[in-house]
């Protein structure tokens, strides 16, 4: 089985399936499997924010320092879209607010439980989700592009380099 882990999420990326542990839950108790569509919450640590997940490529859990969240199936909310509203400046300035620690800070879960949330009609969701969606991938396709541009200066560096060398 799959365990996430901090080190395996980024919220411009979500869950970096690639790199997550492979383990065995010992334990009576049957484990919360992640599903498409659950919420993680990354509840300590300088920044709190949430990414939605698609479909786990196999059983999959996620360590103690993420709350789960999931969505009813008749809550009139997208996950996704509530992802997208937990990482935005009103709510995140609400987590920062209610953030307690000294070396760690961190947020319990009756402070998400009761975050100010706004949730329009499900079409409206839709359409800031598929919005949000196109903006990760035009920051994704410019940093791509911003490393294109850096590997063709360092390989111009080279060559320029080595045509400065005279031989002995």
């Amino acid at each position: 089985m799959l365990a996430v882990q901090m080190k395996d999420v980024a919220p411009d990326l979500g869950v970096d399936w690639r790199g997550v542990l492979r383990t065995e839950l010992p334990g009576r108790r049957a484990p919360d499997w992640l599903l498409r569509g659950d919420v993680l919450f990354v509840s300590r640590g300088t920044r709190f924010y949430a990414v939605c997940l698609d479909e786990p490529p196999g059983p999959a859990v996620c360590s103690p320092h993420f709350f789960l969240l999931r969505v009813k199936p008749r809550a009139g909310v997208l996950p996704a879209f509530l992802a997208w509203q937990i990482n935005q400046p009103p709510v995140q300035r609400q987590l920062r607010q209610a953030a307690e620690g000294s070396n760690q800070l961190s947020i319990r879960r009756p402070v998400l439980e009761a975050l100010s949330l706004r949730v329009p009609h499900l079409a409206d969701q839709q359409r800031i989700v598929a919005l949000a969606e196109l903006a990760r991938q035009e920051r994704q396709t410019l940093h791509q592009l911003i490393r294109n541009r850096e590997r063709e200066l360092e390989v111009l560096a080279e060559k320029l380099a080595l045509a400065h060398i005279s031989p002995a």
